[in-house]
């Protein structure tokens, strides 16, 4: 009787764990279904998103029952397109080109609704180093500065004029490189001087094909660089979305910002599988020295006007911008509580 008894606790036993096993596995499986996709078409992949990559590998966007499918489309020009074409959900460039389509006159155009990053994330790399750089060193030269129109070569242009160089007549810039080819384009042509991003300027600069000579954003200041945009329609229809998405964000910005450079390289280096760990400590100090990310994710109207002053001074845009239309700093606040 005793081993009878023993026997049928077992087999209950075994019954229960059984079930709790089935449970468990089925709640996983729920809790998985519940993740919302986002499709997420970024403007690059760099080392200066490193906010956005730190979200994702910290579960930050899963915390927020997000699931992330990222992109990297190569410009804002082929974010924008992608993303008035429904191909994705939520785009990360310039705020330039969600000015551009709202002065198109689109009634579902583009709204910004959180800023990552508020300067200029690339550096200036010549073929040769100079004991000390000069800015007058990039006269009668040919410099790649990316795509005319975007915020890179437009913030090249403005700071170029603050260090009073005519960008016309005092020099050469090829715009006629694809983004993502600039640096081959640079390792391959007779260009002296390219501006690019990291990792990929110190990986030049790793393969003796250049040097590192200055920072872009810490010459020409603060300006809302990077930021996250959807189809107005969009948001209408995600408000709950849209929030969650961009409380990941802020707990992405608020751990890089308050991590060292190595905790935060470590946490990115999958997202780099190319780059040592070593590298991207270097690379993510260097930009925290330059101070580029936004500790909150709110667009200021003053970085706005700034954005298209610039704008206005490449020639770029004939008429300013609602900063009420395009920005929506609904979701930011509320992350702030406001």
């Amino acid at each position: 009787m005793k081993k009878l008894g023993i026997m049928l606790m077992c087999a209950l036993m075994m019954v229960s764990f059984t079930a709790c096993g089935g449970s468990a596995t089925s709640e996983t499986k729920e809790a998985e279904k519940k993740l919302d996709k986002v499709r997420l078409g970024e403007v690059t992949h760099s080392v200066f998103y490193a906010p956005q990559y730190a979200a994702i590998s910290l579960g930050f966007f899963a915390d927020e029952g997000i699931e992330i499918e990222l992109s990297n489309l190569g410009g804002a020009d082929k974010v924008m397109s992608a993303l008035l074409s429904n191909q994705i959900d939520i785009g990360f460039c310039g705020p330039e080109a969600s000015i551009y389509v709202y002065n198109e006159g689109r009634e579902d155009y583009s709204e910004v609704f959180a800023q990552m990053t508020k300067r200029d994330g690339s550096f200036l790399v010549g073929k040769e180093k100079p004991d000390t750089f000069d800015w007058n060193q990039l006269k009668g030269k040919t410099v790649i500065p990316g795509r005319k129109g975007g915020v890179p070569y437009m913030t090249f242009e403005y700071l170029l004029k603050e260090k009073g160089l005519d960008p016309a007549n005092d020099l050469n810039l090829d715009d006629s490189i694809q983004f993502s080819l600039m640096a081959g384009a640079f390792s391959g042509s007779d260009a002296e001087y390219v501006t690019l991003f990291e990792p990929t300027a110190s990986m030049i600069e790793q393969e003796n094909k250049g040097y590192i000579l200055a920072s872009i954003g810490q010459e020409s200041g603060e300006i809302p660089y990077t930021a996250y945009c959807a189809k107005k329609s969009y948001i209408g229809k995600n408000e709950d979305l849209v929030q969650r998405f961009t409380n990941a964000i802020y707990k992405g910005l608020k751990w890089v910002n308050e991590n060292s450079a190595e905790e935060v390289a470590k946490v990115i280096a999958d997202s780099f599988p190319d780059s040592d760990v070593t590298l991207l400590t270097t690379v993510v100090q260097r930009y925290k020295d330059i101070d580029s990310w936004k500790v909150e994710p709110v667009l200021e109207q003053t970085a706005f006007d700034k954005l298209q002053t610039v704008m206005e001074s490449a020639g770029e845009l004939s008429t300013k911008a609602p900063y009420d239309k395009v920005v929506n700093n609904k979701f930011a606040n509320a992350v702030l509580g406001k």
